[in-house]
Order: C-alpha cells, then sequence, then structure tokens
C-alpha cells in the first residue's frame, strides 16, 4: 500500500494565500488510507487487470454506433469515419497539441507539468471560447488509438505528473481505446479528465475507476445563459449532475507530500461581466455537495472570439466582480496561484 504523508500548509510555497478570508480556510486534503488504493495507483490499473477496463471499451465504442457519447445524444453512426456528430468528429479523435502544460492549477501541473492532450472540437459552442480555432475550428489531426497511445507514453516520458485530457466529453471511447493500449505498453500516471461539465452521466459512469482526477468547469447555473451564451439546452441541469457524478466516484481534492493532486474532484469557475457567471447559485451548489470543496475562482476572462456581438460579454470583468465572487466562494478550498 502507498501512504503519504502530512505536508503542512505552510511548507506549501506554490500556493498563493491571500489576505481575503474567502482564503483563510484553504487547507490541502491527503491521500489518506481510507481508499487504500485497491493495491493499484493509478485506478486504471486495477480494472485493466481484472479485464474490466477492456470491457469499459467495448461499452464505450458500442456507444459510437447511434451516438450517445455525449448529452446531444444525435444518434450518428460515428463508427463509420464519414460520418459525424454534432461534434464534427467521427470514428477516430482529433488532436489540436499536446505537451507538459505549466499553466494549469499548482496541484495540477506540479514540478514537472500535466501532460495535456487538446482535443479538436467540443460538444459546446460557447461564443466566448479562448480556444476557439481548436474548439471551434478543428485545428488538429487525425489520431487513431495506437497514436493517441504513444502521445500518452510520451507525454509520460517528459516525466509529467499526469495525462490532462482537454475538451474530452465528446471523445472518451477514442481515449478509453487508446489507454487500453498506452497501459499495455507501459503507462502509470494518473488520468486527469478536464472537462466544460456538459457530460452525459451514462459515459462519466464507465470513467468511474479510471479517472482519478475531474478538473470540472462549472460555468452558469442559468438555463437561458447555457443557450444563448454556450449554444446547449439545459446546461445547468446537466452540469450538476455530471459534477455530482464526478465528486461520487473521487471525492474532493487530495495531494501528496509534494502537493500535487492524486485524486478528487476540483471545479473551475471563470467569472463573467455582469453576473452572467450566476456565482452566487454556484456556489450554493457546489456548498451541497461539500462545503469545502476544492475550486478556483478564476478572473482572466477575456472578449474572444464572438463575444464582441454581445455587449454585456464584451469586456473583461472588474476588481469589484471578481471581489464580489470571492465573498461569495468563501469557505470552499480555493486553489489560487
Amino acid at each position: 500500500m502507498i501512504t503519504f504523508t502530512y505536508f503542512p500548509l505552510e511548507l506549501t510555497p506554490p500556493f498563493t494565500l491571500q489576505t481575503s478570508t474567502a482564503f483563510l480556510n484553504l487547507r490541502l486534503f491527503l491521500f489518506r488510507n481510507k481508499f487504500n488504493l485497491m493495491n493499484k495507483y493509478p485506478s486504471y490499473l486495477n480494472l485493466y487487470e481484472s479485464g474490466e477496463l477492456e470491457k469499459r471499451v467495448e461499452k464505450a465504442l458500442n456507444m459510437l454506433e447511434k451516438c450517445k457519447v455525449c448529452p446531444h445524444t444525435c444518434g450518428v453512426n460515428r463508427l463509420e469515419d464519414d460520418k459525424k456528430g454534432y461534434c464534427k468528429v467521427g470514428r477516430y479523435a482529433v488532436v489540436a497539441d499536446y505537451f507538459p502544460h505549466f499553466g494549469e492549477e499548482f496541484p495540477i501541473r506540479g514540478y514537472r507539468g500535466s501532460g495535456t492532450i487538446f482535443f479538436s472540437y467540443c460538444n459546446m459552442r460557447c461564443v466566448y471560447c479562448q480556444n476557439y480555432d481548436v474548439s471551434h475550428l478543428g485545428a488538429g489531426r487525425i489520431m487513431k488509438p495506437e497514436d493517441l497511445a504513444e502521445v500518452m507514453l510520451e507525454l509520460q516520458d517528459y516525466g509529467c505528473h499526469n495525462i490532462n485530457l482537454v475538451s474530452p466529453s465528446h471523445v472518451v471511447p477514442q481515449i478509453l481505446e487508446a489507454l487500453l493500449i498506452a497501459v499495455e505498453r507501459g503507462l502509470r500516471i494518473p488520468i486527469v479528465y478536464n472537462t466544460s461539465s456538459f457530460d452525459s452521466l451514462e459515459t462519466l459512469k464507465l470513467l468511474d475507476g479510471i479517472v482519478d482526477i475531474y478538473l470540472a468547469d462549472l460555468k452558469y447555473l442559468n438555463k437561458e445563459y447555457g443557450r444563448k451564451y454556450s449554444k446547449v439546452k439545459d446546461y445547468p441541469s446537466v452540469a450538476k449532475e455530471a459534477i455530482r457524478e464526478m465528486y461520487r466516484q473521487v471525492g474532493n481534492l487530495e495531494v501528496d507530500e509534494r502537493g500535487i493532486a492524486v485524486r478528487g474532484l476540483l471545479v473551475r469557475h471563470l467569472v463573467l461581466p455582469n453576473d452572467i457567471s450566476t456565482t452566487k447559485e454556484v456556489m450554493e451548489f457546489l456548498r451541497s455537495i461539500d462545503p469545502k470543496l476544492a475550486v478556483n475562482v478564476m478572473k482572466q476572462y477575456h472578449p474572444y472570439y464572438k463575444a464582441w456581438d454581445y455587449p454585456e460579454l464584451s469586456r473583461r470583468i472588474t476588481e469589484e466582480e471578481y471581489k464580489k465572487a470571492l465573498e461569495e466562494a468563501q469557505g470552499f478550498t480555493l486553489i489560487v496561484d
């Protein structure tokens, strides 16, 4: 069994502590013996050895035939590569880029970077998307499972702490297919599922015991805002259900003695101008899951892509708006860089 030594908060210089009362309760969640690691870590090794990982791959690929991988349930037969779903992706994933990423939160990036794979296209159409060239325009190259597995292994060879899957919701079957190959070839670092939270509950359940770390955005809890600014139906209800399922699987964020995440859920919330992010409602919901949930309240909003067509989104947020958001988040385990 692997155990981790208690790591005092004052010995964690990568975290920036703020004087705001919203940050006074900052603490690290440690990887306790209650999990027992099922004798193996990362968790997917247990499923691989039992044969369950191969079964999950088969189930996931079957979901492509009349596609129900994401909440759009578009019904397209994505097993035929000339058929594209709502996401514009067919049989194989499209990858825009991959590299050791040092721009994530410290528990994710650590000292050696997060092995980030940026998947092209998306199952949302956010008008303010900062990665629109990838998520909307589909810049990138098609990768068969063997190629994607090699990418994972290459990132491990770089020394990355984890494999960070960015915008994975529409390509989970392709990811699992590649993961099985990568594990057979020696992959041994945890998986980070980095998502907008517009995820199918059925798909998320396939990831139970495979993903150790969920990095989930919660954009807003207003149905009309989801429709208007992200072009999806029922974003609040879908995202809330998804985040509850993620928490059920992995619990709150836990770190090792270096402060690097090994398991758990970290929720990101980007503050938008004019309270379009509905921060109060978001925090009330997250508090109902766990009042000490690990949360990153982000202030880096820029009016990218089509945001200029929406006057209410056409500016950066003010310091006052960010301060108010932090006040709403008081009591959470706030992750700040």
